[in-house]
């Protein structure tokens, strides 16, 4: 069964619609890139599939037990507050607030669970460390880990590579890539680095004068 199946989807906001018709299914261990210009409804449907904007027509269905607090989600690094004071660990932490709710208490088991995700993504050792403080690429590594906290089926990626150096580029990729093949989570990745989607992609979606699904 589907984890996620989006039937008829129009996707838009206030007085635009941006895309209609939408029709495609996510399933376990398949590798989504999201593709198009500025403008045409890319992170509209990250935002929509997460239920951060309702959708205009038509329908997310959520399968396989997928919950909508089980999407793991990384943003935009625009989007992303980086100089606010709260540790690395304190920002896994809240990867599980989906499951936890507002509330600023975790189990010992999530913050062990929190610090397996540091470890997985070699950034175990800046646990303690001031996020602001961190590297372009580390930043990258430790909201990686966040999102994981909150799943072990789907991950939603913004543009996860923008703005980094072409060794953390790889190195997130890699990352991304192991958690893809090695613990079938689907990826479903917005981005303009072409190369790299027809690298990785088992499926896309390509946002321009018409939506193009494949």
């Amino acid at each position: 069964m589907a984890l996620l199946k989006c039937e008829d989807l129009t996707l838009g906001y206030e007085d635009i619609t941006l895309a209609t018709g939408l029709n495609f299914e996510i399933n376990a261990g398949e590798y989504w890139c999201i593709t198009g210009e500025n403008g045409t409804g890319k992170t509209t449907l990250m935002k929509t599939i997460l239920g951060l904007r309702p959708p205009l027509g038509g329908r997310i269905i959520h399968g396989d037990g997928l919950k909508k607090n089980e999407i793991g989600y990384l943003p935009q690094r625009t989007d992303f507050q980086k100089d606010f004071p709260a540790s690395v660990k304190e920002i896994v932490y809240s990867g599980f607030q989906g499951q936890t709710g507002f509330l600023p208490f975790y189990s010992g088991k999530q913050k062990e669970e929190a610090l397996a995700n540091l470890r997985r993504m070699g950034v175990e050792e800046l646990s303690d460390r001031s996020f602001g403080k961190l590297s372009g690429g580390q930043q990258q590594r430790v909201l990686l880990a966040r999102a994981v906290c909150a799943t072990k089926k789907i991950l939603l990626l913004d543009e996860p590579v923008a703005g980094l150096d072409p060794n953390a580029e790889k190195e997130m990729y890699d990352l991304i890539s192991s958690l893809n093949k090695e613990e079938k989570i689907a990826i479903v990745m917005v981005t303009h680095d072409i190369d790299s989607a027809n690298r990785f992609k088992t499926n896309g979606i390509h946002f321009g004068q018409e939506v193009e699904i494949t």
